[in-house]
């Protein structure tokens, strides 16, 4: 169990790497590696929010590789602070970021990206307190 555990560590680190390059470049890495174009925001699901489905997935995944990495951890909340303020803050500095833009909608969706994980975490550890 330790190595899965390691394991899954490891991908969350890396994925917080990764989540703070694509946000703080400026312009879009993915579209530039896709469409040639810096501009270009791909959507990995067609929806008429544009992109912010993009953002949910994103810190969904993120969130769910650091609540299982920490579900047993004593600083389980911390890292659920880490995570809330990590998908506010890296969507507030594109206020600052050139080629970038703030959007309230991505915010909410970064949010609640890591709110969703958070409760089925919550959820999933008081059934294992009441097995």
């Amino acid at each position: 169990m330790i190595n899965i555990t390691r394991i899954i560590r490891f991908f969350f680190y890396f994925s917080i790497i990764i989540i703070l390059i694509l946000y703080l470049f400026p312009g879009s890495l993915i579209g530039y590696f896709l469409y040639d174009d810096l501009r270009v925001q791909p959507s990995i699901i067609s929806n008429p929010l544009g992109t912010s489905i993009n953002h949910l997935i994103c810190f969904f995944c993120l969130s769910l590789l650091g609540f299982l990495s920490y579900i047993e951890a004593p600083y389980f909340k911390k890292i659920f602070i880490f995570l809330f303020l990590m998908s506010g803050i890296l969507e507030i500095l594109h206020i600052i970021v050139p080629k970038r833009s703030f959007e309230l909608l991505d915010l909410i969706a970064n949010i609640l990206g890591v709110l969703i994980i958070y409760i089925l975490a919550l959820i999933y550890k008081k059934k294992e307190k009441n097995i």
